[in-house]
């Protein structure tokens, strides 16, 4: 018996929090132009100065827990209704979650949260925007930020590329098909996924099959391509 719904997964990047005001690693003015990321996103920043890496997190969690989910994020939760829906995020925010998404892969962390510095297997929520120097896990170890910094295995990529392997649609948000992981992601589609990317800029000598692109703003083109999905259902693939 087949199923009633078909699997729609989302790959959602930095472009759609931006469209919140939450900027993106290379947004002029932001907080990455006020700090060199080898200082502050790295193990060995960490190793080094600890306390200007949790001055920075904690910097970008008060911008966070001041944001909103922006239309995007509300209509692609709408999508639950109609599709078994599970969203593979980069962001570390919990915007997607606000919105009302419940199937959400963090792929690079959740800013917040914190991890033990000896044992990141155990996670718990900040309560707050600060984490502090003495701030420690149930074993006496200081916690850090529960986010993947440069240089470090992203450990979720392996169920990501599952979650996606299984998908009949494939919307792609606010980040770009030339960087990793979203290009590594549509290779691992069946062979008759339907595809989507929003995003600003024109794709160019895009190869993949199947892939129509909603040229434009997360909050304009996604509610679109949303409505689109609605009105006119995919039916589940099995190749």
């Amino acid at each position: 018996m087949g199923r009633n719904k078909s699997r729609l997964v989302v790959l959602s990047g930095a472009g759609i929090s931006a469209e919140s005001g939450l900027g993106t690693f290379r947004d002029k003015g932001g907080l990455w132009d006020q700090y060199d990321i080898n200082e502050v996103a790295t193990p060995e920043a960490w190793e080094r100065n600890p306390e200007l890496v949790l001055d920075f997190y904690n910097k970008r969690r008060e911008l966070v827990i001041k944001a909103e989910p922006n239309p995007a994020h509300l209509a692609l939760a709408e999508l639950e209704k109609h599709y078994d829906v599970n969203i593979v995020t980069q962001n570390i925010d919990d915007l997607h979650e606000r919105a009302g998404s419940k199937n959400i892969l963090h792929l690079h962390g959740e800013i917040l949260k914190a991890q033990c510095s000896y044992d990141p297997t155990e996670v718990i929520d900040i309560n707050g925007a600060h984490l502090k120097l003495g701030d420690l896990s149930s074993n006496g170890y200081q916690l850090r930020p529960h986010v993947v910094w440069f240089g470090e295995p992203v450990p979720l990529m392996f169920d990501a590329e599952k979650i996606v392997s299984e998908a009949d649609i494939f919307v792609v948000v606010g980040t770009s098909l030339n960087v990793y992981p979203a290009a590594n992601l549509l290779y691992t589609c069946k062979k008759f996924c339907k595809k989507y990317i929003v995003d600003l800029n024109e794709l160019s000598n895009v190869k993949f099959n199947n892939l129509t692109q909603f040229q434009g703003k997360a909050t304009e083109r996604v509610p679109e391509l949303v409505d689109e999905l609605i009105k006119n259902p995919i039916i589940p693939t099995t190749l």
